[in-house]
């Protein structure tokens, strides 16, 4: 091979020798932007900041209510977001200015700030069997809404409710007897129901939930003057709904 032919075929490996470290730090720039984009994206979602109580004040209750409606919807299609709660409990601890105040039923299988894809220090959440009212639910409710500025109640029922059940069957038992009296209400409200009445009638199980959720309805208004009243001068919203099992999602139809 003459020298000519060497300083040729030496050019040609240091050309190849330089695309491929081109190639390399081309793509390893790739990789950092990538990584910075999605850093940055990460902070964004993490970032969710609790409400103020300003911001709280600015909402109006078909906003709020519009608020719940879109978070069940994340949640039913898993489109959740990562917080950064330990973040957002140095920042509840000055104060908290929640949207709503849903009154659920005790159930286990009703994760109530899951559901409506809330985090700390967006929601109260009052938890009784059958999510039925007594003075003690109506003095919470006030609190929440009066006192702490909340938009919207949301009264939650859900399928297949142990204290519906119970109460269809006329369960006696300690002090579960006079909380499943203030669901028989709408077990009687219910006779019309054109089908077996009993608790193994899953659709007629479905038709008192709703009536005890109505039931619960009426009866913070007409047991809570300041509630009634302030959502006759438009401050707050009182409304029904019933959680699906099967599916994650809630009807807000009631």
């Amino acid at each position: 091979m003459s020298i000519l032919d060497t300083l040729l075929v030496l050019s040609l490996i240091v050309m190849v020798v330089l695309f491929v470290l081109k190639g390399k730090n081309k793509v390893g720039t790739l990789q950092d932007v990538a990584e910075d984009e999605m850093s940055i994206a990460r902070k964004e979602v993490i970032a969710g900041k609790v409400l103020t109580s300003e911001q709280q004040a600015a909402l109006a209750p078909d906003t709020v209510l519009a608020i719940l409606k879109e978070g069940n919807r994340e949640f039913v299609e898993g489109a959740l977001t990562v917080r950064n709660n330990s973040e957002r409990i140095r920042q509840a601890s000055l104060g908290q200015y929640p949207l709503a105040v849903v009154l659920s039923c005790l159930d286990s299988r009703v994760p109530v700030e899951d559901v409506f894809h809330r985090g700390i220090g967006d929601i109260f959440v009052a938890r009784v069997a059958g999510n039925i009212v007594n003075e003690d639910i109506l003095g919470s409710l006030e609190y929440a809404c009066k006192v702490s500025g909340s938009k919207v109640i949301l009264v939650l029922g859900h399928e297949h409710c142990g204290a519906i059940k119970s109460a269809i069957d006329d369960v006696k038992l300690g002090n579960i007897t006079p909380l499943l009296a203030k669901i028989r209400p709408a077990v009687l409200s219910s006779s019309d129901f054109a089908g077996e009445k009993t608790s193994a009638n899953m659709k007629y199980m479905h038709r008192v939930c709703e009536e005890n959720v109505k039931l619960s309805v009426h009866n913070i208004r007409e047991h809570s003057p300041i509630l009634n009243e302030m959502e006759q001068e438009g401050k707050i919203l009182i409304v029904g709904a019933v959680y699906d099992m099967g599916t994650g999602k809630v009807n807000f139809s009631l």
